[in-house]
């Protein structure tokens, strides 16, 4: 006897659409894309015969699926675990979760990004440092800034300087931290490490607190780890952030640096970087920028991100020496 062949995920979705009937398909396929319509009207097409059984299996595992997703909307992984275990049993549910989570590439700690920083703070402020660094990863920047902003200064650098180092965490990991935040966190289902943290994401959150607290954190990770420090700093700025600064600092800016490095860096700079570079220069220096930059040949890449990396460091020397403001969140920069 032939072995039962399992159903594609194309197959059951083409089998529950037949199964819903023709209006309701209709109103289905205009939440698809044109190419998810041509595959399962194709998958549709080629189906002959579906047993009252078979419709009956597809549409139960749909509404199961469904009842998983508001489940998880409603508290988190955790939450839908414990409600699809006690309805179906420890090996469905963890199966239909696997799937779901799987589909959905739902993160850890979804809960926690629903939540107030202010709430999670004082959850989480007497935690181990590598502990409230994994949270933090794993929240919206804005979240994680008013987090980190708040926290013991002596920390503040620990922490940045955890997450900047974080490369990988395993799900059994993130599941005991999961675990010891009593739960009020989603788990996470999955057997693929999660990426997570890394330089960019302490950027992202450093860009969010205010100048202050940005200071106290970078000068305690000098002390630390001089090198990751001042990796951060070079990513915190970029060249075409330039567009932010007032009309002064960016005279300020042109007067400092070397002519050849901004011709190089203007090269392969937005319209929106020219403009505003050339509003700030002289009529004279304007047309003669234009010019070279119109007879320029093609120039290396590397050439040109060093040259902006050169003004980029000219721009946060400036800004050290308090002759020009970066605006950023959270407190109010004050000039003086």
């Amino acid at each position: 006897m032939a072995e039962k062949k399992e159903l594609t995920g194309k197959q059951k979705a083409a089998i529950l659409l037949i199964s819903l009937g023709p209006d309701v398909s209709a109103s289905v396929y205009k939440y698809l894309t044109e190419e998810e319509i041509e595959k399962l009207t194709l998958e549709i097409s080629t189906i002959k015969n579906v047993t009252a059984d078979k419709k009956e299996e597809v549409i139960e595992e749909f509404h199961n699926l469904a009842l998983a997703q508001d489940y998880i909307s409603q508290g988190g992984i955790g939450y839908a675990k414990m409600i699809l275990e006690k309805a179906l049993g420890s090996e469905q549910a963890t199966a239909i979760l696997n799937r779901l989570t799987s589909a959905l590439q739902v993160r850890p700690f979804d809960f926690a990004r629903k939540a107030d920083p202010n709430q999670i703070l004082n959850f989480i402020q007497n935690e181990h440092p590598q502990t409230i660094a994994l949270i933090l990863s794993y929240l919206d920047a804005n979240q994680a800034a008013t987090i980190l902003s708040n926290l013991p200064e002596e920390m503040q650098a620990d922490v940045a300087r955890r997450i900047a180092l974080m490369d990988s965490t395993s799900p059994e990991v993130i599941y005991e931290v999961e675990q010891i935040l009593e739960q009020k966190l989603s788990a996470t289902f999955t057997h693929d490490y999660t990426q997570t943290g890394g330089i960019e994401a302490i950027v992202e959150v450093l860009n969010g607190v205010d100048r202050a607290t940005e200071r106290t954190i970078l000068e305690g990770l000098e002390k630390k780890d001089p090198e990751l420090a001042e990796e951060i700093k070079k990513r915190m700025f970029v060249f075409e952030d330039i567009v932010t600064l007032d009309n002064r600092a960016i005279q300020m800016i042109i007067r400092d640096c070397e002519n050849e490095d901004l011709l190089l860096a203007l090269k392969v700079a937005s319209d929106e970087v020219k403009e505003i570079i050339f509003r700030n220069m002289s009529t004279r220096m304007r047309d003669t920028f234009k010019e070279e930059l119109e007879i320029m040949g093609p120039v290396r890449l590397r050439d040109v991100e060093e040259a902006q990396g050169r003004i980029v460091s000219i721009i946060r020397g400036l800004e050290e020496a308090g002759e020009i403001v970066i605006v950023r969140g959270g407190g109010d920069d004050i000039i003086v």
